[in-house]
């Protein structure tokens, strides 16, 4: 059997509402530095991705950039990367149909979104051996450049409710 892991990652924090429409809103300087220390941690962490599945909004688009050239200067091979409307306001159940026909390959699957599907997705996926603190802690919402980690034993096609094990959260400093 196959080990599936699924990080969620909120985007890093952007600019104030208001001044574009939101799906153009960029990221503030301390998202740039918060999507910089995504990228370090999740190669010091090992989860360098091999696909990742990004929201087209600007925000979520820099936030990938910019942690991938962290990944990339830990020497990770270069993930498979799709970016989707269909990320921007998904549900969980938006989001479980997207990863379930990912290929077997697709062996750490980074996803980048929204709130308040990041922290949704990770209550509502997790299942039997999740690590309850965290889950406590998703349930009540994630702040911007927060990622969970959720675990699947077997094919992308398994991702339902309470399927997964929700097993670490990294909420920034």
């Amino acid at each position: 059997m196959t080990l599936h892991r699924l990080v969620l990652l909120r985007h890093a924090k952007a600019e104030p509402a208001g001044v574009v429409v939101d799906h153009e809103r960029p990221l503030a300087l301390v998202g740039r530095r918060q999507a910089s220390a995504v990228g370090a941690a999740l190669a010091a962490a090992g989860l360098a991705p091999t696909h990742v599945l990004c929201s087209s909004a600007l925000r979520t688009r820099q936030t990938w950039e910019i942690a991938r050239t962290a990944l990339g200067a830990a020497g990770a091979p270069a993930p498979v990367v799709s970016v989707s409307d269909d990320l921007y306001d998904a549900s969980t159940g938006d989001l479980a149909a997207i990863l379930q026909p990912l290929p077997d390959e697709a062996a750490t699957v980074l996803v980048v979104g929204h709130e308040p599907t990041m922290s949704q997705a990770a209550g509502v996926l997790a299942g039997d051996g999740s690590d309850e603190a965290v889950l406590a802690r998703v349930r009540g919402g994630v702040p911007t450049a927060a990622w969970t980690v959720l675990e699947v034993d077997g094919a992308w096609d398994l991702v339902a409710p309470g399927a997964l094990r929700l097993v670490r959260l990294e909420i920034p400093a």
